[in-house]
């Protein structure tokens, strides 16, 4: 979990220059099953917090972020983010770093941290 936020956080220094830009990302551009998994496993996250404060179970969030980081790496290996496409580029950079906060919220949630590099 904690190098699927490193090498997002390295991907993102490696574009620095589009990252002012992440907010216009048009995200109805991604449309592979990776990304289309990625993003649901992304929404899941609030309710999963609220069940596990709820039922005292921590390990509910440990289970989700380690489902995550392989949804991750998994649309990492199978999308190529670095590419001529500068929307679709601008989209998939946007869905890192929003994998990224999300992975970063829930490592801080259970007292681990989130390296920006391993």
């Amino acid at each position: 979990v904690q190098y699927a936020h490193a090498r997002i956080c390295k991907l993102l220094m490696d574009s620095a220059e589009l990252t002012p830009r992440l907010a216009e990302a048009n995200t109805s551009l991604l449309t592979a099953p990776s990304e289309l998994t990625l993003l649901k496993r992304l929404t899941e996250l609030p309710n999963l917090i609220e069940m596990a404060a709820r039922e005292l179970s921590p390990h509910h969030v440990v289970f989700w972020l380690i489902d995550c980081a392989a949804d991750f790496h998994s649309w990492y290996n199978a999308e190529r983010i670095m590419i001529d496409d500068e929307e679709l580029k601008l989209a998939r950079l946007s869905l890192a770093n929003a994998t990224r906060q999300v992975i970063a919220n829930g490592l801080d949630l259970l007292g681990v941290s989130a390296p920006q590099r391993m």
